[in-house]
């Protein structure tokens, strides 16, 4: 292909929603997680270039004789601006797509998030609680639907009317029941899977409410001084794992687990995916999801080459 043949694939949101399907999004990215095990995928910590009263955050990937790329995004309190995830080819250097957005970045989060629980999470597992109910909730189960046949879903978010209209919005993914909780207690009890999507800075689960053999994926805050849950919930667990230890490494205040034994414990989803997980039927797994950089421009990559043929 010369130079003026590369075609230069532009998506939107309604473009993603349209072409990202959930078992292509959990298969390509289940392939970098473990490109990046391999030490195949280069997936540096986010970086951010600070502006007058904001910040430019950029998250970068490279997999090697593929592509490189990233993702960028402000942090303008005034603004609620559009992600925008580019794709180069990497051998020629070619642009090969742009996407501009916000929902290539919380489904390739909500797919991280189903290779973790399938491979954490026990097969039979269908009992799902979901506490939160915005785009990262719904892109969880979304791709959640992918590896498990959701039998209940539990909804539970401060508001009321939310929870109700959330509960509607995903019955469709879900094979049984949907319905929404009244509290996150009535929502986690007896689930076999559960999801923190918030945006708390205080606990809202206590680790006490879990199954035995739960798994828990937690997607919001997790920073020291401002965590959406306590350090009951890696003391309740007998595996912690994420998908990005560099990314866990660099937060600013610190991670939440920073200096603390529960950080000398936390594994990669690559290694547990390499190696295994054994562990006892009622043992309590978490998934500290941080967004392993490159997975954007991955997807991205994949529905290029789909677009393109």
């Amino acid at each position: 292909m010369s130079d003026d043949d590369v075609v230069v694939t532009v998506l939107r949101d309604d473009d993603i929603v349209r072409l990202l399907q959930p078992a292509d999004a959990v298969r390509w990215i289940g392939e970098a997680i473990d490109a990046h095990h391999r030490g195949e995928l280069s997936a540096p910590p986010r970086t951010a270039a600070e502006l007058d009263g904001g910040r430019l955050v950029f998250t970068v990937g490279r997999l090697r004789g593929a592509w490189f790329g990233y993702r960028s995004y402000d942090t303008f309190p005034a603004t609620a601006g559009d992600q925008v995830v580019v794709v180069h080819d990497d051998a020629s250097g070619r642009l090969l797509a742009v996407a501009v957005g916000n929902e290539l970045g919380a489904r390739r989060v909500g797919a991280i998030g189903a290779v973790a629980a399938d491979a954490l999470a026990a097969p039979s597992a269908d009992i799902v609680a979901v506490v939160g109910t915005g785009i990262q909730a719904y892109a969880q189960l979304w791709a959640l639907s992918a590896v498990r046949v959701l039998r209940e879903v539990r909804v539970y978010s401060r508001d009321a009317e939310r929870r109700a209209a959330f509960a509607a919005r995903v019955a469709p993914l879900v094979a049984g029941t949907c319905r929404p909780a009244d509290d996150a207690r009535t929502a986690v009890d007896g689930a076999q899977i559960v999801i923190l999507a918030t945006n708390s800075g205080s606990p809202v689960i206590d680790a006490s409410w879990l199954a035995p053999g739960a798994h828990v994926t937690t997607l919001g805050p997790k920073q020291r001084g401002r965590a959406e849950f306590g350090l009951d919930l890696p003391a309740a667990a007998s595996l912690l794992v994420t998908d990005s230890v560099d990314q866990i490494d660099a937060y600013n205040p610190p991670n939440v687990l920073a200096g603390t034994p529960y950080r000398e414990r936390l594994v990669t989803l690559g290694q547990i995916r390499h190696e295994g997980a054994p562990r006892p039927p009622d043992a309590i797994s978490v998934f500290f999801s941080v967004g392993l950089a490159g997975t954007e421009a991955c997807l991205l990559y994949q529905l290029h080459r789909h677009v393109t043929g």
